[in-house]
């Protein structure tokens, strides 16, 4: 009677990430606050697109939440054909588009990142990044290259990843360990920061001691105290809570028009970076776990 199921494909392509399970149980959550149910679907691989799509079909999904930095073009104009509402969370807002996107402002996180390193002395700072095409990883150098340029500095070194993945970390901090010209790395991403930590484990190298070591997500393990992981926090809740909400106001005809909203980053200081006082500042920023979304008004 009401043509609806009551299903909402969530559909992901980087499931080798432990944070991506966070995203998931509370996107559940939230879905079934609303009476929702969550169908989902992985699209690591390109040949996966035409297969979730027939199972999205299958399934008469009443809409999409694509939860990944990178939007496959392909899937949502197959997604639009069959007039499936799809929102776009985790990504980069584009003018005149007609996907709603939520998203965190990744270049103002990559500044936040320059800013704590050279607050803290780092001169010598390399970026560790996730897939060189996923639009967070860009943003996130683009800020902390604009960052260090007020100092009259640049990243040392650059590395992009094949996934955001502790195994990516980890070989990609071996390779930066190679060079005696890195005094700190700023990692794209926790897990990858978490790897970056246990290779230096590995080689008997200290962190913060010998390099500092910077994160971004925030997720529950950063704060674990086996890494105790000073990153960059985007407001992961509130980026789904805006997903959910876009993709009911475009089922329900609420807006036919691509909904925005982007969420500014802060940081949370833990251990992973040498302390203030060890370069003759006082300290400014305190690791603060209940601090509240701060939404930018696009």
């Amino acid at each position: 009677m009401t043509r609806r199921t009551e299903l909402i494909g969530l559909v992901a392509d980087n499931f080798n990430n432990p944070a991506f399970m966070e995203i998931f149980d509370l996107f559940a959550r939230k879905l079934q606050q609303r009476g929702l149910r969550p169908l989902i679907a992985n699209l690591s691989e390109a040949k996966n697109l035409n297969g979730a799509l027939e199972m999205l079909l299958q399934y008469s999904v009443d809409g999409v939440i694509v939860a990944s930095s990178s939007l496959p073009s392909g899937f949502v104009r197959a997604c639009k054909k069959v007039h499936i509402p799809v929102v776009h969370a985790f990504g980069r807002p584009v003018e005149n588009s007609s996907v709603s996107v939520v998203g965190a402002d990744n270049f103002q996180g990559g500044r936040l990142a320059a800013d704590l390193l050279l607050e803290r002395g780092y001169r010598k700072i390399a970026f560790l990044g996730g897939p060189e095409r996923a639009t967070s990883t860009i943003d996130r150098l683009k800020g902390l290259t604009a960052g260090l340029v007020k100092s009259h500095l640049k990243p040392e070194i650059v590395l992009f990843s094949q996934s955001f993945s502790h195994e990516s970390g980890f070989r990609g901090m071996q390779e930066l360990l190679e060079s005696k010209n890195v005094e700190a790395v700023f990692c794209g991403d926790d897990i990858i920061a978490m790897g970056a930590i246990d290779a230096c484990r590995e080689r008997g190298v200290g962190v913060p001691a010998e390099v500092g070591i910077l994160g971004f997500n925030d997720i529950a393990m950063a704060s674990w105290s086996a890494y105790n992981l000073t990153t960059i926090r985007q407001p992961i809740s509130s980026i789904i809570e805006y997903s959910v909400e876009f993709l009911l106001k475009t089922i329900d005809e609420l807006s036919r028009r691509g909904l925005t909203r982007t969420f500014e980053c802060v940081p949370v200081v833990r251990g992973t970076l040498r302390l203030l006082e060890d370069c003759g500042k006082s300290p400014i920023v305190t690791n603060t776990p209940n601090l509240s979304d701060s939404p930018r008004k696009d």
